[in-house]
């Protein structure tokens, strides 16, 4: 099966973490360390959980566009058990789609980030 990175850049190679299918290129859990890191998290499992939840939903989306809403629900849901978009708020306390994104080496989607009054999603 291919890889997301294997569909947007065939015949590169990619060192992507195993445990990380659908990163993006040049994505490695070191340097999303370093991202976690300099916004003031030190991730942990459920941390790489919402990592792998947010790269696996870039990858199913990639043709129809990533929309703000639609993924802040889409977490909401695939982490109802844990308690939702409220559990995911004390991961990225910054927001789980905007810092979530960043930290899965993302581009967050438009209308979740507004630099002058921080993450609205």
């Amino acid at each position: 099966m291919d890889t997301m990175n294997d569909i947007l850049h065939p015949g590169e190679s990619t060192a992507a973490d195993p445990g990380f299918p659908h990163a993006p290129t040049g994505w490695s859990r070191d340097t999303a360390t370093q991202v976690a890191t300099k916004e003031g998290l030190t991730a942990g499992p459920d941390h790489w959980e919402a990592v792998r939840a947010l790269q696996d939903y870039f990858a199913r989306h990639a043709d129809s566009g990533i929309n703000a809403r639609e993924l802040h629900d889409a977490l909401d849901e695939k982490f109802h058990a844990k308690g939702g978009i409220k559990f995911l708020y004390t991961l990225f306390p910054r927001g789980p789609v905007a810092q979530g994104c960043r930290i899965a080496g993302l581009e967050p989607p438009a209308g979740s980030e507004n630099a002058s009054f921080g993450s609205v999603m």
